[in-house]
């Protein structure tokens, strides 16, 4: 603010801008007009007569005017050169600038700092009433390009726009998961339009992992009235009502419905509950046979139906993408048995693949890491008939399990080894800083003997589920790229007992994977969403795994 006034040529304050022209006065100055009159109104024109005729003498009078007006600097007028300049003026400061000119200086800058532009003068002040200004901030920062002749249309000024919709709610803008205990969720706030709108997403109905995610519309802000941003409640089958937010702290916020009687529906909970089963599911009751996935069902309905669309979000990061990523790493629906399809975040840290839960069930909630792959430990898949043989494919990723745990005990083992030591203080330290050198060495040689013999070619292999193994969607491909040794995360309902159970990571293409749960006979089948995501992406690594671990607090 400072800087910017120094540049102007207007001083700090406004008492000291009268000390100077009181100054000036004292010394002989000639300029008697008042401080009204120097910041002129932004593009007035004046036509002047005499030597200052033209376009350059306006530009002149409206400069020198400020000049005296602000007591520009450390100018005095006693030193200026007597003789009459016969061509423009040079700007001595941005205020001296033509006004079409600052339009454009002005319309680079951030929205955010434009408010602190404002304060310095009351010439910066009128000239950021320009609409070019609001309506290129409008474009470039959100989006708007054709919707912005629509508010036009309708009397709402880009800076309206700005200044009371997008610029107070540019912090909700982004991905976020809602606090609705097991399930979690993912919405998305965006500027759609003439609104910003919450759309939860929403996967496809099982088992069809490959169709595209569902939108269903939450909640939305609008300035239709001109006057002030409306947020209205768009949760229930009776059309948008009143509604609130309200920002709770930093990437966390809450939404009310001040309306909850638009929710219910004439038949009562039933025909809720059978509404609710179509949207989420496809499908009536009876056409779900299996007892356990009814109780699921109906547990899920009564447990998310009583929020009422009074939620939490806490905000949520897509992963950074490296070079060295097995594959572009994002949002990934995927199959769960009885519970349904569910969206993990797939992320990739050293030699470390994971995929996090942001969907979650009664038994691995949401927050919490589905699996954990080593992509230093390859698997080499056995002929094709091989393949079918549950018993075979089960004997090559124990062997590769069993020497994990092995490494972990040694290390472990190592760790209180050299502890016990230092606390003596009677070992010799190389003995066991070579001891670990070379648990630390055995372990690297065969972390890399598999990759070599693994990654010489891309060439599709051929690949099959064993028989036993249980498929929600038994389209699935019939060739893979890569496998890996990996873990699984299973529990009791309730997340009771949660353990990691041994698994087989199978990579497809970039926008597939799959992943066989040993132990469950099971095989989950995930495809990559699609959709695009814009104010998503994480700042930094470290941001984005604090993220994570967060994520797992909020439901552990």
């Amino acid at each position: 603010m400072a800087v910017c006034a120094r540049l102007c040529g207007v001083g700090q304050s406004r008492s000291c801008r009268r000390r100077q022209r009181n100054n000036q006065q004292d010394q002989g100055s000639d300029s008697d007009m008042d401080e009204e009159e120097g910041e002129q109104i932004v593009g007035q024109r004046k036509t002047e007569t005499g030597s200052r005729g033209g376009p350059g003498g306006v530009v002149a009078t409206a400069g020198q005017s400020d000049a005296r007006d602000y007591g520009s600097g450390h100018i005095n007028r006693s030193c200026r050169d007597p003789t009459p300049s016969t061509g423009p003026p040079h700007p001595e400061s941005l205020v001296d600038l033509p006004p079409e000119l600052l339009v454009e200086i002005f319309s680079l800058l951030p929205g955010t700092v434009l408010p602190n532009v404002a304060l310095v003068c009351r010439k910066f002040r009128q000239i950021l009433n320009t609409e070019t200004i609001w309506r290129k901030r409008c474009m470039e920062e959100f989006g708007m390009n054709e919707d912005l002749r629509k508010m036009e249309a309708r009397g709402v000024s880009s800076q309206d726009l700005y200044v009371k919709l997008l610029h107070p709610y540019r912090h909700i803008l982004g991905l976020w998961q809602p606090d609705i205990g097991p399930y979690g969720g993912l919405l998305n706030v965006v500027v759609d339009g003439l609104f910003v709108i919450g759309w939860m997403y929403l996967p496809p109905h099982d088992p069809r992992v490959e169709d595209p995610m569902r939108r269903r519309p939450l909640f939305r802000i609008h300035l239709l009235d001109c006057k002030k941003a409306t947020v209205e409640c768009m949760y229930g089958h009776r059309g948008p009502h009143k509604g609130d937010i309200q920002t709770v702290k930093k990437d966390e916020f809450s939404t009310k419905c001040n309306q909850t009687d638009y929710h219910r529906m004439p038949g009562g909970r039933q025909e809720e509950f059978r509404t609710w089963l179509e949207d989420e599911w496809g499908r009536t009751l009876e056409e779900i046979f299996h007892e356990h996935m009814q109780e699921l069902i109906l547990m899920k309905f009564i447990y998310t139906s009583q929020y009422d669309n009074c939620l939490t979000y806490r905000r949520i990061y897509l992963p950074p993408t490296m070079p060295s990523d097995l594959l572009k790493p994002g949002l990934f629906k995927g199959t769960y048995g009885s519970h349904g399809l569910e969206i993990v975040m797939l992320s990739f840290h050293g030699t470390s693949a994971r995929a996090t839960k942001l969907t979650g069930d009664p038994n691995v909630p949401a927050g919490q890491l589905t699996l954990d792959v080593d992509l230093s430990r390859p698997v080499i898949l056995p002929e094709l008939e091989q393949q079918r043989k549950i018993e075979e494919l089960s004997q090559i990723v124990m062997r590769i399990h069993d020497e994990v745990q092995g490494e972990a005990e040694q290390q472990a083992s190592g760790a209180s080894a050299t502890g016990r030591c230092a606390a003596e203080g009677a070992c010799g330290g190389s003995s066991g800083a070579e001891a670990e050198e070379g648990d630390r060495g055995a372990a690297s040689d065969s972390c890399q003997s598999g990759p070599e013999e693994s990654n010489h070619s891309d060439d599709p292999l051929p690949f099959v589920l064993p028989l036993g193994v249980m498929a929600r969607n038994e389209v699935y491909p019939r060739s893979c790229r890569k496998c890996f040794y990996g873990t699984g995360l299973i529990a009791g309902h309730g997340f009771t007992s949660p353990e990691r159970t041994p698994g087989l990571f199978v990579l497809f293409d970039e926008d597939r994977f799959g992943f066989i749960w040993l132990e469950l006979k099971s095989f989950s089948l995930y495809s990559r969403l699609t959709d695009h995501l814009d104010h998503a992406h994480a700042p930094s690594m470290e941001r984005f795994e604090a993220m994570l671990r967060n994520m797992q607090s909020w439901t552990s």
